[in-house]
């Protein structure tokens, strides 16, 4: 605490008498200064505690407008010595003290003035020592918070985020050594972290600050005050940009601000160190997706079970997520299914698959919860398998994501694959693309000769290839009928009678269009 008046005339060495009538002595002093100038004013900071034997106020001007000129200036008292130039002190000085409000101390002989700067030298000293040591207090509670993962974080919704511990520690130890409230707002303005939680509420008060600090090209801290209540904001590097908030019914010191500085500081590493040990995680756990695909039973499974969890006894569920997205899938999203799926996921190529236990659907429903945030995020469903058998599940989860992509549709399930025919399994172009360049041939010779080759074997195909009752729906004669299909044979320059042939024709032929 910083020294003041009242400090130095509790010390009964200093022997200092209060003159005059009682002032605020609850000023901190900044500085001691003698000086006999009849205005020194010009050569102190305000703050000061000045020293005098009576040279001074008696000069110029005289007492009146000597103290006048020192309470404008800030100081915060007078000390005048007595036993040399005066035996007390003039009751003109006491009278303009009484006046400007400035707090008169009588200093005796016996006192030289060179004491009283010693004292309040040592009571710097010591204030900035305890600064010193609050302050690396503070950094070493801040860096064992940051390092400490045994408490998880819950957002304002209530949803607790694993890994975010060390954040969240550092966060409540901030708040607790500041007896503030906290705050994290992330690149969309969202409370991602809030200390207490009822503190969230006061984020929609501070949108417009929040805003400018998260968009301002450099550092920038903004501290806002409103009578007592003081705000700091700060910006702070976690998963994206963010804000630090930190506000309290009382100002804060300078040594607080410091403190925040810390967190910030401390904050930024701890993310840097967990986005490293993020992405070795991210690898390890492709590594062992492609050990469970390729080589079951041979340890991955194991390796699975003791880093995360083990995988399900009964069938599991491939989820296989992608999408219409110019870069990687959003980082969000892996957070999700971190914080809410069920089972495992990792990052394969280009995509990203969860393996969920496949005995109800609330964990396929629950893995997928996050990507209904992402409009551009696509997913495909398997069916249920075995645990042993992950590597047919992901191919039809694969193809579901495919047929997805091409329909438009958030999620597609592989057992729906079905019931839209093979036409839905093909894209549209490329299903007109190749009937257009089949049927070619025929669709000439009937528009040129007005035949009828085309509905002809369409209608043959459909009989299965008997020609009576074939005939008999077109209304000729069965050798027309044969006549016919041995000149679509000829045009299309196939073999009517392969299978294979006849399913790509009638594929052709009942395409849209």
């Amino acid at each position: 605490m910083p020294l003041t008046l009242r400090d130095l005339c509790e010390d009964r060495g200093l022997g200092l008498r209060i003159a005059g009538p009682p002032a605020d002595l609850d000023r901190p002093i900044g500085w001691v200064h003698a000086s006999e100038l009849d205005d020194p004013t010009p050569y102190l900071d305000g703050g000061e505690l000045l020293l005098t034997v009576g040279l001074g106020p008696h000069a110029g001007t005289g007492p009146r407008d000597y103290v006048a000129r020192l309470a404008a200036h800030g100081l915060s008292g007078l000390g005048f010595g007595t036993g040399l130039g005066y035996d007390e002190i003039p009751a003109a000085v006491v009278d303009a003290c009484a006046r400007a409000g400035l707090p008169l101390l009588e200093v005796p002989e016996r006192t030289p003035f060179l004491a009283l700067t010693k004292a309040v030298a040592a009571a710097h000293a010591a204030d900035r020592y305890a600064e010193v040591v609050r302050t690396d207090e503070a950094r070493r509670a801040l860096t064992a918070a940051a390092l400490s993962t045994g408490v998880s974080a819950a957002g304002p919704a209530g949803v607790t985020r694993r890994g975010a511990g060390g954040t969240a520690n550092v966060l409540a130890a901030l708040a607790e050594r500041l007896d503030a409230w906290v705050l994290v707002c992330d690149g969309d303005g969202r409370v991602r972290h809030a200390v207490p939680r009822s503190a969230a509420r006061r984020a929609s008060g501070l949108g417009e600050e929040i805003a400018k600090v998260r968009d301002h090209a450099g550092r920038s801290c903004v501290s806002m005050s409103d009578g007592a209540r003081q705000v700091v904001l700060q910006p702070v590097r976690l998963l994206g940009p963010a804000v630090l908030v930190v506000g309290r019914n009382r100002p804060f010191t300078p040594v607080d601000q410091r403190i925040v500085e810390i967190a910030v500081s401390v904050l930024t590493l701890s993310h840097t160190r967990s986005a490293a040990v993020g992405r070795a995680e991210r690898r390890l756990r492709t590594a062992v997706l492609r050990a469970l695909l390729t080589l079951p039973g041979g340890g991955a499974e194991q390796v699975l079970a003791d880093t995360w969890d083990p995988l399900p006894e009964g069938p599991v569920v491939v989820v296989a997520f992608g999408g219409r997205l110019s870069g990687p899938l959003p980082p969000a999203l892996l957070d999700a299914l971190d914080r809410a799926a069920p089972g495992f996921h990792a990052e394969l190529d280009d995509r990203v698959v969860a393996v969920v236990p496949g005995e109800t659907d609330d964990a396929v429903a629950a893995a997928l919860a996050p990507a209904a945030r992402h409009p551009d995020v696509r997913a495909g469903v398997s069916d249920p398998a075995p645990p042993g058998e992950l590597d047919r599940a992901l191919r039809e989860a694969t193809r579901a994501l495919d047929a997805a992509d091409r329909r438009d549709r958030p999620v597609v399930r592989f057992a729906d694959l079905a019931a839209g025919g093979l036409a839905d399994l093909v894209p549209p172009a490329d299903a007109a693309a190749f009937a257009a360049s089949v049927l070619a041939p025929l669709l000439r010779h009937d528009a040129e000769r007005r035949g009828d080759l085309v509905g002809s074997l369409r209608e043959w195909l459909a009989h299965h290839g008997q020609w009576d009752p074939a005939a008999a729906r077109l209304g000729v004669h069965r050798h027309t009928l044969r006549a016919r299909m041995a000149k679509a044979a000829a045009l299309l320059e196939r073999d009517l009678d392969s299978p294979g042939v006849r399913a790509e024709l009638w594929f052709a032929l009942h395409l849209p269009g």
